[in-house]
């Protein structure tokens, strides 16, 4: 499967721009963080990417989020590691590769940075930098839907919550245009 047709599937199933633009957040730093680690960056963005294509069906139904995703694959042989890594960011199967632990533990970050920009005098990606976000995580009362023992899971990576952070703030950015931030 191509990012083309993968987006337009995403498109396809997601009617709400704002949980697409969290897809695409999602795809930016799973891509940047193939990279940090040597690793093919396309299945690693399309598991970002495709992550979520389920949600507005099981939004009423979380214990069916990511089961029915994988069904929707399933006629696009996607490789095994793709559809594991969607169903581990649920906690649907135990995470257990490196691209598994990056999708559960960005999956609430790139909301985080979102709420974090949102929140900015000046409500844009590029304003926001480390010390700006460390502030605000630990505001237990900010962003209470983001995880933080889940962002915190990347110490299972080797990496720093700072590391971690700069990550993903850093793949953001990038697409900051296509996020509207």
């Amino acid at each position: 499967m191509t990012r083309e047709q993968a987006l337009e599937l995403l498109q396809q199933h997601l009617k709400n721009r704002n949980l697409v633009k969290h897809c695409l957040a999602v795809e930016a730093c799973m891509k940047d963080f193939a990279l940090h680690f040597g690793q093919d960056p396309e299945p690693w963005a399309l598991a970002g990417l495709l992550h979520d294509l389920d949600y507005e069906y099981t939004v009423e139904k979380p214990a069916e989020h990511t089961e029915k995703t994988a069904e929707m694959l399933a006629d696009h042989a996607l490789p095994e590691e793709i559809i594991h890594a969607i169903k581990s960011h649920n906690m649907r199967v135990e995470p257990s590769s490196k691209m598994d632990i990056s999708l559960l533990t960005i999956d609430p970050a790139s909301g985080f940075i979102i709420a974090c920009a949102l929140m900015h005098p000046e409500k844009k990606l590029q304003s926001l930098d480390l010390l700006f976000l460390k502030k605000r995580f630990k505001e237990k009362s900010f962003a209470k839907g983001a995880s933080r023992q889940q962002m915190q899971g990347c110490a299972k990576l080797a990496i720093t919550l700072d590391e971690f952070l700069q990550l993903c703030l850093g793949a953001m950015q990038k697409i900051s245009t296509e996020l509207g931030l």
